[in-house]
């Protein structure tokens, strides 16, 4: 490549860049739009976060690791931020309490939109005016902060569904209409051979530290389910005392449930189902949605089944014929019926729990510093998740995505495909 092609495709990369960030950004607040103020403050439960602290953390992020050290004439919008917006990167210094972020009624919402705009013009005249030597560091860091904000786009909806749960008014957030009476297609199944395969991720394209190095992985013969576990075929476990036959469960999921009180997914009322357009009748059809680990497990036992590896669902994503995804551009935030027969949905609708402990590949190593705590201080204690959700925004998710969450977790987007050995 001549010194000429080296600065265009330079320029190139400059101006996709600043259109995405500028793209994440509105897309954030597009989100945050429908709540109120007293809406946008309120923590329901330790594990959640106020859709408030979302707008500012997010901010903090590209603060704290973009122009802090790369914009020489950057001035904080309030050093007193640090603190409150932090998440958990030890390296970064102290920060609020977790559980206490629905405790900040101060800043303002008012203040932290003010916030995000004084960030988002510091990084936009960053991104004009960086040399060629600094703009090979910070490319790789504004990459980064906007599938960081994607992340939290999803958590956003996930927090406030969980929020609005807790409200008897059962509130709507404003999703848009689902369509309805579409039929599940007949539970089939794909079989894999044998052999060598390769999984993680390879190539330029952007990946998060955990999903490579791209190794090998030897798998024996499997066979994966076409479409996720429904509603209906859920409801059935529950009718034959699913919950209440310990045969079926883990014994930490079997200590969970009765310590819980859990009978049923997160959002189940009788018949009727919670979701992010208010209170309506569960569709049978529909993929089942917001199962912790346990309860996905103790299904498939009841099954005769098992849930599928992280390997083989990466080798099945890759063979899938049809990809009858559907994400958070919708505006449904919301799963629907797999339509077709073949091996299909494996992006979308719902997070799918694999078998898989989340785990370190071979060769991984973490960045150093602070951005090097984003994914390998969680590699204990947690289960990889596979696919995508419906809150998913489409141009975040991908073949080799690992998503992990601790085994009890019900808020977010989880379902189960089944898989079984040959």
């Amino acid at each position: 490549m001549t010194a000429a092609e080296t600065r265009t495709a330079r320029a190139v990369e400059r101006d996709h860049l600043a259109a995405r960030f500028a793209d994440v950004r509105a897309q954030t607040c597009a989100l945050a739009a429908p709540l109120r103020a007293e809406d946008q403050a309120i923590q329901s439960m330790p594990d959640a976060s106020p859709t408030k602290w979302h707008l500012a953390h997010t901010t903090w992020f590209f603060e704290t690791f973009l122009l802090t050290p790369h914009a020489a004439h950057y001035t904080p919008f309030d050093p007193r931020f640090g603190y409150l917006f932090n998440s958990y990167y030890e390296a970064a210094g102290p920060r609020h309490p977790r559980p206490a972020r629905g405790l900040l009624s101060r800043p303002r919402l008012n203040a932290v939109r003010a916030y995000r705009a004084h960030v988002d013009a510091a990084l936009q005249a960053l991104i004009d005016s960086a040399a060629a030597a600094a703009w090979r560091e910070i490319a790789p860091l504004l990459e980064l902060g906007l599938h960081h904000e994607q992340q939290h786009q999803e958590l956003i909806l996930m927090d406030i569904k969980h929020l609005f749960a807790q409200n008897p008014l059962a509130p709507s957030y404003g999703a848009a209409a689902r369509p309805r009476g579409a039929e599940a297609p007949a539970l089939e199944w794909t079989s894999f051979p044998g052999g060598l395969y390769e999984i993680g991720h390879a190539g330029e394209a952007f990946a998060y530290d955990n999903e490579g190095p791209r190794h090998k992985v030897w798998l024996e013969p499997f066979a994966i389910a076409n479409r996720c576990v429904t509603n209906a075929e859920y409801a059935a476990f529950i009718a034959d005392d699913g919950y209440a036959r310990p045969e079926f469960w883990l014994s930490d999921g079997w200590a969970a449930i009765n310590a819980q009180g859990w009978r049923a997914p997160l959002y189940w009322r009788g018949d009727d189902i919670f979701t992010l357009a208010g209170e309506c009748k569960r569709d049978p059809a529909e993929p089942v949605c917001h199962l912790s680990y346990y309860e996905a497990d103790a299904f498939a036992r009841w099954a005769g089944k098992r849930l599928p590896r992280e390997a083989e669902w990466e080798v099945a994503a890759r063979a899938a014929a049809s990809h009858d995804a559907h994400f958070a551009e919708s505006g449904e935030f919301h799963p629907r019926p797999a339509r077709a027969a073949a091996l299909t949905q494996m992006f979308g609708d719902v997070w799918e729990w694999t078998a898989s402990a989340y785990s370190a590949y071979p060769g991984f190593r973490p960045a150093p510093g602070a951005v090097g705590e984003y994914n390998g201080k969680f590699m204990c204690g947690q289960l990889v998740l596979r696919g995508g959700a419906c809150v998913t925004p489409a141009g975040h998710i991908r073949n080799t995505y690992r998503n992990f969450f601790p085994p009890g977790a019900r808020w977010a987007f989880s379902g189960l495909r089944l898989a079984d050995d040959l």
